[in-house]
């Protein structure tokens, strides 16, 4: 406990008084309260907001009239050294989120007061192999919170005070195994994906009893002898074949399936070694969350060597496609093709590109890229686009069901790709080549509003150097987003046009969110080292 010089002042009456003002910490989330968290939009209960993924907040007090009038109303300050790319969680009155590197933290909504704060010690040696050391937060289920780690444990927190109720290790982190992603919760299950494609790790998502930590389904994402897809794979290369789940996919209740994205082949630029489309990697999978089957997969980029991983966020959404409305699946990929496939069947519908792209001459009727030749890397380095970091990134896009638009945060920026030597060793980097990034003048950034039905650009919200942050659309008709110059702003999602903003001091690197307090509605973002809570 750390001590304060004024404490002595604080007399009986006064400690009475701050302790009736803070709030209780008795979050209780069931999983109906889960599956209609778009009714409760005063809270934020899970990463993206709903199930369905689409960040979208039904709250509308701040509109285009009034978000001139915004103002901070609080700040914390992380602990520790280290990048913020956390989605916080909002439950009855407290907000629960992880700071750098493996800290959980609840802070009073009201006040951004610290309650509680609990750190996992982390092994010195831990590897983070292809990524930063980051983590993307939580997920809250019942009286629990639930936290992945750097070295690959998942745990589970007391929601009244912090303290862990179980911890099991979910791979080898000396592997290259690592857990990156918040959690999701579902009814009984925790949901966890896995980080380390630059590592040569066979990936898998995981399901584990929300009550005791026991594994139930472990589904992996690159075939095994005998599995449909493992002859996409020459030899044993299916071994080290990677498939990453390093990002929180989206759930269907009613159909009981979990939409989750998967990363590169490996190696990521040297693909000699693994001839063939290389299963599921780069995919979509739609998975029974009562068995961990596959029910139905969809590849974005077959035999991929510029790691153009399809980690991003599946938006569940009904559209109306070729005069029929339809369950669809819309995902604006990192290889800068927008998708729309049907979350029953996985059936493709549409696809376009949404960003500057060189190594398509498009897709075909069942969506397939006509990939362009002698766009692979090479020992002298090749310039193609969508860069290293794609079109877009692991940063969550925002569909409004209001303007029916898709709000992508796009990078546009390519790279020289270059091909080089694979060779795998355990828990050490398997990538074969690199890269070499177009920076500078040539690099540049957008909000970019998409037609969800057609895929049609809209318009742009231009900013300095390509996007890294998330963004969350209102009924209030506004979509929140930030820069890495440390801009946070609100656009008018018709039209774009910037209505707000405010200079937090500090690169953007999280998603924003929105709920209530008292019955009025605030928005958070991070900044640099802090977070900041604004309202009217």
């Amino acid at each position: 406990m750390r001590r304060f010089p004024w404490a002595a002042a604080l007399t009986p009456a006064l400690l009475l008084a701050l302790a009736l003002s803070a709030p209780a910490v008795q979050a209780q989330v069931s999983f109906e309260r889960l599956r209609n968290a778009a009714e409760e939009p005063g809270s934020w209960l899970t990463y993206s907001g709903t199930y369905d993924g689409q960040r979208f907040s039904k709250l509308d007090q701040i509109t285009a009239e009034n978000a001139s009038k915004l103002r901070p109303l609080w700040v914390y300050q992380v602990e520790d050294a280290g990048q913020i790319e956390t989605t916080p969680l909002v439950a009855d009155g407290v907000m629960y989120l992880t700071e750098p590197e493996a800290r959980v933290t609840a802070l009073d909504v009201k006040t951004g007061r610290r309650l509680w704060t609990w750190q996992h010690v982390m092994p010195k040696d831990v590897l983070t192999i292809g990524f930063g050391r980051t983590n993307r937060g939580v997920a809250l289920l019942g009286e629990t919170l639930y936290f992945g780690t750097l070295d690959a444990h998942l745990i589970a927190l007391d929601v009244k005070s912090g303290a862990p109720r179980w911890n099991v290790k979910v791979a080898e982190n000396k592997l290259g195994y690592s857990i990156t992603a918040a959690p999701l919760a579902i009814d009984g299950k925790i949901i966890v994906g896995m980080s380390g494609g630059e590592a040569g790790i066979r990936g898998y998502l995981d399901a584990y009893d929300a009550k005791t930590g026991e594994r139930l389904w472990r589904s992996y994402t690159i075939p095994g002898p005998g599995e449909f897809g493992n002859d996409t794979w020459g030899g044993d290369s299916w071994k080290t074949g990677a498939g990453a789940t390093w990002l929180t996919g989206s759930y269907d209740p009613e159909l009981d399936l979990l939409y989750w994205g998967t990363g590169n082949p490996g190696p990521d630029w040297n693909g000699d070694s693994r001839p063939g489309d290389n299963l599921y990697t780069c995919s979509l999978l739609a998975i029974e969350a009562s068995t961990g089957k596959i029910r139905w997969h969809f590849q974005f980029t077959p035999h991929d060597v510029h790691d153009w991983d399809s980690n991003q966020i599946p938006v569940l959404a009904d559209l109306r496609v070729g005069g029929a409305l339809r369950k669809v699946v819309a995902f604006a990929n990192r290889n800068a093709f927008y998708y729309l496939l049907d979350r029953e069947t996985g059936e493709f519908l549409l696809g376009k590109p949404y960003s500057t792209q060189t190594w398509a001459k498009g897709l075909d009727d069942h969506g397939r890229p006509m990939v362009i030749p002698d766009t692979e890397p090479t020992a002298e380095g090749n310039l193609t686009y969508p860069s290293l970091q794609g079109a877009t990134n692991w940063m969550s896009p925002s569909y409004s069901p209001i303007t029916k638009m898709l709000y992508v945060p796009v990078r546009e920026m390519g790279s020289y790709y270059f091909k080089g030597e694979a060779k795998y060793e355990p828990g050490k980097v398997f990538v074969g080549g690199g890269e070499r990034r177009l920076d500078g003048d040539k690099a540049w950034g957008a909000l970019r509003a998409l037609r969800a039905e057609t895929g049609e650009r809209v318009w742009d919200f231009r900013t300095p150097t390509p996007l890294w942050t998330g963004v969350m659309a209102t009924a209030g008709g506004l979509v929140f987003g930030g820069s890495n110059e440390g801009s946070f702003f609100a656009l008018d999602a018709a039209s774009g046009d910037l209505l707000w903003d405010f200079q937090t001091g500090g690169a953007i690197r999280s998603n924003p969110i929105s709920f209530l307090v008292d019955g009025k509605q605030y928005v958070v973002t991070s900044g640099g080292r802090a977070y900041f809570a604004f309202g009217l």
